[in-house]
């Protein structure tokens, strides 16, 4: 039997900083090759890196969200091309901006199907949500890590609102060892 932590895959990193002061994106969007900025749409200016592959959300105010990025040291390297990029602009960016990793969003499997009928009843309803005609998983929400699991019948699971990588190791050790103690995992 598998490791169900030897499964965790990093999805998605969102990760937000600033420049301190606000663009002219109208101006940054044509100057800046391959940026996308409809304001009709959407009210950022999107950039696109390929290597490592990302897009960052430059807004007015300078603030800027990096998304899609598969680690956080991906999200480290696509912000530093995004300041490299602005900095070519002769838009003033510091050093070394913050980085606040927002979320991250990782999947697992525990290897056998789930029964989520049972694993809702067992689990209590202070902690999840099952409405299977609604959306097919159960919404598990952990106090410790504090993230929410979305448990899937295949033994899938999806787990967000982690702010470091080991916070989905955390919440799969959790979750199995919960499923075990209500003896939901055979």
């Amino acid at each position: 039997m598998t490791d169900p932590k030897e499964t965790i895959n990093i999805e998605n990193v969102v990760a937000s900083t600033g420049i301190g002061q606000e663009l002219d994106l109208q101006s940054v969007a044509m100057d800046l090759e391959g940026a996308d900025y409809d304001p009709e749409q959407f009210p950022g200016l999107v950039y696109r890196t390929q290597n490592p592959k990302s897009a960052a959300l430059i807004f007015r105010s300078g603030k800027i969200v990096c998304t899609g990025a598969k680690s956080t040291d991906d999200v480290h390297q696509s912000l530093e091309i995004v300041f490299d990029k602005l900095r070519e602009l002769q838009i003033q960016v510091d050093d070394d901006p913050e980085v606040i990793v927002q979320n991250i969003v990782s999947s697992a499997d525990l290897g056998r199907n789930l029964n989520l009928n049972a694993i809702a009843i067992g689990l209590g309803l202070e902690n999840i949500e099952y409405e299977p005609e609604q959306f097919p998983g159960l919404v598990y929400r952990l106090e410790e890590p504090k993230v929410v699991a979305l448990l899937f019948g295949s033994g899938k699971i999806v787990i967000t609102g982690g702010k470091e990588p080991k916070n989905a190791d955390d919440a799969v050790d959790a979750i199995v060892s919960r499923l075990e103690d209500l003896g939901l995992l055979e």
